[in-house]
């Protein structure tokens, strides 16, 4: 990205990597030489006040310069210059002012509130490339790149808002950024449409932990007690308090960075406006969606505002791609009158006469211009006018737009002019499912074949439980969507919590990782859908054979996508028979009849979609996704228990590995909560239905090893579950040999006989104690294999 040196770079140039600091010095390093301060270097003293320089300092604040009227005065005959070619010569940045590496950065300790807040700060050549800055708020800074980016322009000067209006605003701004993972860039100072944005701030800082990003861009040299902030990669205490007598302002102590723009002058706007815009364009193609090539989107909001924001609005009207427009109806000045042409004018920017004129008035006295003022700035006016359908106006209380932050989101749809498949993924970034239903999912959207289908995996990826409900609801099939190399997928997609799952069975359990790689897999390792059929069999224990692993699927994996894993089978011995050739072939295992077609369009896809996807949210401890797959399909007592039994595993292994205590907590709170499903759902079953509920718990399961209910919550230990009448009742009749196979003929169970009381190794069996079986006098014994 033309960065100034690499990190690799930045640690041979400094000291041993065994110095305690070589990792800070690297940065203060990187920091130091990628960026510059501007410095006035020639005094021009100023027509107005001769005892200040053209850049606003002071004559006396140059140090080490002399001013070349004194050098006229005191040194006339010596003085290679003459009055006049003083006076005549205009001061300019590019000539009288020089660069030097920076001396301000670090983080700023605001003085003077409730809490002491605290904000990454640096000072830059007003000219610094977009790029540098970029790096430093992603490498330097960790910030997550956003995926929206919010601009408030506004008033600098100090309004008031009614307060409805500066509630709604400040709800909606902190909602959108919030919700959408954005970034809030603003003009830094504590005056104006900024002060507002801190207050909004400040309102939420005291109700929630989660810290928005808020970006303050302002000119240095307009900061009040700047010297304060001197020093390099430092902590600076700094005082908010705004001096009246003082042409500078102080910086708004609620922003979490600061990018201090510096082009040599003091006490001017308009060093930051430049880099300002330069920064969201080059933010603007970072992508997002790396698939589809979406970038930040961006969009600026307007909030009173001098006539200069107008231009500002036309300015992001223009630009390749154009940037839609926010603009906050009865917020005054700049807002109401950009409000009022949207409402009147016509398509190209025309209005009518009448209008005309009293838009006319009306500018004229908002601004106190002159007639030829005022049309200059009317044209201005309507040619933003004639990209009027980029700017949304928020009208508080109008139909539509109840919250400022539907307004905002909703006027980037219209202005990406994208299609519905690439407006959905910016919904599904923004994790705004209201979006999706109310403006993407509409009467007539015509939808391209398969968009639906990415939506949902990108769904499913990002772990956005509304969306893929939602798209459930919009004729997405689940049985046609996920396919093997769809689920494969999904476990090798890395997620929020993929972490987790990649150390506890890849890394750690003595597995098939640890058979064929001693424990450390290869960083280019791609998991396969029978690795994960062995994670789930360590995981259940005993027995349990998972479809994964079966001679069938195992087979129907090696003819689809090729001999992927052939050492792993080898060392596990597992070895695939010879591959089929395409049609019906028929393989035979332990005298069963296999038969792989695979020419049949459904080969490729799983029975019982709502399972496969359950299991993965499971093992990627998504226990909400979990919970709602949970929901839908068939099984439910079935798939509850085997949730409750591989959650409790995972905990197991969480803390034998004394991974964060947190995690083995959460994955037994999510057991609990699996296991308190199924115990309500055979509670349900036993009042509507005794035998019915006594054949659900003996019922042979195909999809989960031909396990019965009961061996499952055998497995999972689940005491409550046994414990429930219903489980006792078919316990107790099967222990005393009482049970009426007349009466309960569909009951897949046996007398126990000397068999089942044998303790088998590595098996289902399972002795509790007595005390368990509500005061039945006998043990609870399980066996049988899968």
């Amino acid at each position: 990205c033309g960065f100034l040196s690499s990190p690799t770079q930045r640690e041979t140039n400094l000291v041993p990597s065994s110095e305690p600091s070589s990792e800070l010095l690297a940065q203060k390093s990187w920091i130091e030489r990628a960026f510059y301060k501007r410095e006035c270097v020639h005094i021009i003293p100023s027509t107005k006040d001769p005892h200040r320089c053209c850049c606003g300092r002071l004559i006396g604040q140059h140090v080490g310069l002399t001013p070349s009227i004194s050098v006229l005065q005191n040194e006339k005959n010596e003085s290679r210059l003459s009055r006049n070619d003083i006076q005549s010569e205009k001061w300019s940045i590019s000539k009288h002012t020089q660069l030097s590496p920076t001396d301000a950065f670090g983080t700023i300790e605001f003085q003077g509130g409730g809490h002491s807040n605290k904000a990454m700060y640096v000072r830059v050549s007003f000219d610094t490339k977009p790029d540098l800055l970029l790096h430093l708020m992603t490498k330097e800074w960790q910030l997550e790149l956003p995926k929206l980016l919010i601009s408030v322009h506004g008033g600098l000067q100090n309004f008031e808002l009614q307060p409805k209006l500066k509630q709604v605003f400040g709800k909606g701004l902190i909602k959108a950024a919030m919700t959408t993972g954005a970034w809030i860039f603003t003009g830094g100072v504590n005056t104006g449409v900024i002060r507002h944005v801190g207050d909004a701030l400040k309102d939420h800082a005291s109700k929630s932990r989660g810290k928005i990003c808020t970006i303050g861009i302002a000119p240095w040299g307009i900061v009040e007690n700047q010297e304060d902030l001197i020093g390099r990669d430092v902590v600076r205490p700094y005082q908010t308090m705004s001096n009246p007598m003082s042409k500078l302002t102080v910086l708004n102590s609620m922003h979490s960075h600061f990018i201090l723009a510096d082009n040599g002058t003091t006490g001017k706007y308009g060093a930051e406006v430049k880099l300002r815009r330069q920064l969201e364009k080059h933010i603007s193609l970072q992508k997002i969606n790396t698939r589809i090539g979406q970038g930040v989107p961006v969009v600026a909001l307007i909030v009173e505002g001098g006539p200069n924001v107008i231009s500002i609005v036309l300015e992001y009207l223009r630009d390749t791609p154009p940037v839609p427009v926010v603009v906050c109806d009865g917020s005054g000045r700049a807002s109401d009158i950009l409000a009022f042409g949207h409402k009147y004018s016509e398509e190209g920017g025309l209005i009518n006469e009448s209008l005309r004129d009293q838009l006319l008035v009306t500018i004229q006295k908002t601004f106190t211009y002159t007639r030829t003022q005022a049309q200059h700035l009317f044209i201005i006016l309507m040619e933003c006018m004639k990209k009027k359908e980029l700017i949304t106006v928020f009208r508080m209380g109008s139909e539509g737009h109840q919250d400022i932050d539907l307004a905002i989101l909703t006027a980037l749809l219209k202005g990406a002019n994208a299609s519905a498949p690439d407006q959905l993924s910016l919904a599904l970034a923004w994790n705004r499912v209201d979006i999706a239903r109310s403006q993407i999912f509409i009467y007539g959207q015509q939808w391209p074949v398969g968009s639906l289908e990415q939506a949902m995996l990108d769904a499913l990826v990002l772990d956005r439980v509304d969306f893929v409900k939602l798209l459930i609801e919009n004729g997405v099939s689940m049985h046609r969507f996920l396919t093997i190399s769809r689920l494969e997928e999904l476990y090798n997609t890395v997620g929020p919590n993929y972490g987790t799952f990649y150390f506890l069975f890849f890394r750690e359990y003595p597995g098939f990782g640890w058979i064929y790689f001693k424990g450390n897999l290869p960083p280019d390792y791609r998991i396969s859908l029978i690795d994960i059929g062995l994670v789930i069999e360590y995981l259940m224990g005993g027995a349990y054979r998972c479809n994964y692993t079966r001679k069938r699927f195992r087979t129907l994996y090696h003819n689809l996508f090729g001999p992927k894993r052939p050492k792993a089978l080898k060392l596990l011995g597992m070895e695939d028979d010879i591959p089929l050739r395409r049609g019906r072939k028929t393989t035979k295992k332990r005298e069963e009849e296999v038969d792989i077609d695979l020419d049949d369009p459904e080969i490729n896809h799983f029975p019982f979609p709502f399972h496969e996807l359950m299991v993965w949210a499971v093992l990627m401890k998504r226990q909400k996704m979990a919970l709602f797959f949970w929901q839908h399909g068939e099984e439910a007592m079935a798939k509850a228990l085997v949730a409750c039994k591989l959650c409790k595993a995972m905990a197991h292994e969480a803390s034998e590995n004394d991974m964060v205590d947190d995690i083995s907590q959460e994955l037994n709170h999510n057991s609990r909560d699996f296991g308190q499903l199924a115990v309500e759902l055979l509670d349900q079953s036993y009042k509507q239905d005794e035998q019915l509920a006594m054949k659900l718990l003996t019922y042979e399961l195909k999809n989960w090893s031909n396990a019965t209910c009961l061996q499952l919550a055998v497995a999972a230990k689940h005491r409550d579950f046994i414990a429930h009448t219903c489980s006792q009742m078919l316990l107790t009749d099967m222990w005393m040999g009482r049970l009426r196979m007349r009466k309960n003929s569909g009951l897949k169970v046996s007398t126990p006989n000397k068999a089942l009381l044998a303790m088998r190794t590595g098996g289902w069996v399972r002795v509790f104690p007595a005390k368990i079986c509500h005061g039945i006098g006998h043990p609870l014994i399980s066996g049988g294999r899968f």
